[in-house]
């Protein structure tokens, strides 16, 4: 019957709504780098997994010389446990296996901010940030 039709298409619609309209944490986070790295660079037009990927593959000079590059604690393939140079283990970053990672915006910043000025030897800019969580996102 047409008319059930509609009806289950406007129960559909009315219980899809809500789920796009509410955005998750990751991309509340996404959304903040966006907006921040648009005011930085207009010319800014999107994030970059392959970027994220060379932030954490890469080794960088202006960090701590124990920690070059992300991968000095974090292991080579992010769905990975890590370890820190005491031999702590890290949980993987990548989201795929570490599904809660990157949902508490706090501790999200927290851990750039230390991870960023170890490797890099300053914080990360929101366009590594939104780089680095497009990448762990597709992990």
């Amino acid at each position: 019957m047409p008319g059930n039709r509609f009806n289950l298409s406007i129960l559909v619609l009315a219980l899809a709504v809500p789920a796009l309209a509410a955005a998750g944490p990751r991309d509340e986070l996404l959304n903040r780098y966006r907006a921040e790295a648009r005011t930085a660079d207009a010319s800014f037009s999107a994030f970059s997994a392959a970027r994220g990927e060379a932030l954490y593959r890469d080794r960088h000079d202006g960090g701590k010389p124990d920690t070059p590059a992300c991968t000095s604690c974090h292991a080579k393939d992010p769905r990975k446990p890590g370890q820190t140079q005491t031999g702590k283990r890290i949980d993987p970053v990548a989201v795929s296996v570490s599904p809660d990672r990157y949902t508490d915006p706090a501790k999200v910043e927290k851990w750039f901010r230390r991870n960023c000025n170890e490797v890099l030897g300053r914080e990360c800019t929101a366009l590594e940030k939104g780089d680095w969580l497009t990448w762990m996102i597709s992990q």
